[in-house]
């Protein structure tokens, strides 16, 4: 049954999240969650500075007989880029890490080589099969499932794990944070995105039987420790799986996303983007574009929402800011005959994919699904 529209007192979160909840005020369960994620990951402001300076020295000298102390990702957004600068002036030594899958825009090639420039940092850049992976996206946008970016976190978390354990490395310093994206209902992304078993299951099911040898994809041990083991010290003899820490390096300091970028563009000549992810050419379609109009998800509501938790933006102006259209007619079509060639489609196949019905990543085999099924067994 469809349900009555409510949006959130306090953020502009609605019932475009079919989960959402309201108390008697009005207010989003999105509310009590940003809090305890608050509560739980930043740290508290009187012992920021501290804290900062304590992981600093751990990372420091566990590292200290590598070639590198840390290793940090770089897309060319701001959170992964003002993570590069902040990593730079505290000292330490990173790797930056990028996945080229053939959708970078020429402002993030741009960005990411003013970074790596200014800032002396050395770069790895590990560039995807174009054509495993456009065959494992076009079996996505076929199969209607919603987190299409699955197929790219999934490919960023093995790469990661592969050099870290290369070049010895202990730590990835992350740019998530609490304040632009402690909000994501889980309705509008996949739980477990290094789940190989839904990749291949859902391309079994809606590739063309090209084969795809080189994608990077965990085998199921690795998966197993990755998921439930990794960090404990009973086991760890899994080698990296067992050791690498994955930190959210923005949590620790006070980060305020717009002064962040206007900092970018002052000290290293950053470039903004029009919206968050949009370094991607392929993000920025995915969210302006096939979730709103096939899911009927717009994700500027949990990042505005975000901001206004954070007092970075107030409700008003965030009410302001998402009713602004996503695209122009003009650039929207231009996006969709780019997206149509990249895929080799006819704007026809395209129309009928979009008219799909949308399915669960659950409708097709996974990890997760099994999971959840053995722990029904075990309640």
């Amino acid at each position: 049954m469809k349900r009555e529209y409510q949006i959130c007192t306090k953020t502009i979160m609605d019932t475009s999240d079919p989960e959402i909840t309201f108390d008697t005020e009005g207010v989003s369960n999105h509310v009590r969650l940003y809090e305890e994620a608050k509560k739980q990951l930043l740290i508290p402001d009187h012992l920021k500075d501290q804290a900062l300076e304590d992981l600093v020295k751990k990372i420091k000298s566990d590292g200290k007989d590598a070639d590198y102390d840390c290793i940090i990702g770089l897309s060319g957004g701001v959170d992964s880029s003002y993570v590069a600068y902040q990593v730079k002036k505290l000292g330490l030594r990173p790797l930056a890490v990028h996945l080229d899958n053939g959708w970078n825009s020429e402002l993030a090639v741009k960005n990411i080589e003013q970074i790596v420039k200014k800032l002396d940092i050395d770069l790895y850049t590990y560039v995807i099969n174009w054509q495993e992976f456009k065959e494992l996206q076009l079996a996505f946008l076929k199969a209607s499932v919603v987190d299409i970016e699955m197929l790219t976190d999934n490919s960023i978390c093995v790469i990661i794990n592969m050099l870290a354990k290369k070049f010895k490395v202990k730590y990835y310093l992350v740019g998530t944070n609490v304040t632009s994206e402690a909000i994501m209902p889980r309705s509008w992304l996949y739980n477990i995105k290094y789940d190989t078993l839904n990749i291949k299951a859902i391309y079994k099911k809606f590739g063309r039987g090209i084969k795809i040898p080189s994608f990077p994809m965990f085998k199921f041990i690795p998966f197993i420790i990755y998921r439930y083991i990794s960090g404990s010290r009973r086991f760890s003899k899994f080698d990296f799986l067992a050791k690498i820490k994955v930190l959210s390096l923005l949590n620790y300091i006070d980060y305020d996303k717009e002064k962040a970028a206007d900092l970018l563009v002052k000290e290293i000549g950053y470039t903004k983007y029009a919206g968050k992810h949009y370094e991607s050419n392929f993000t920025k379609f995915y969210q302006a574009y096939i979730l709103p109009n096939k899911f009927g998800i717009d994700k500027r509501r949990a990042f505005l929402s975000c901001l206004i938790l954070s007092g970075q933006l107030t409700r008003e102006q965030a009410l302001e800011e998402i009713k602004k259209p996503l695209y122009n007619q003009e650039e929207l079509e231009e996006d969709i005959e780019y997206v149509c060639k990249k895929f080799k489609l006819t704007r026809v196949e395209f129309d009928e994919i979009m008219k799909s019905e949308p399915k669960s990543h659950y409708d097709y085999l996974s990890y997760d699904g099994i999971h959840h099924k053995i722990m029904k067994i075990f309640r």
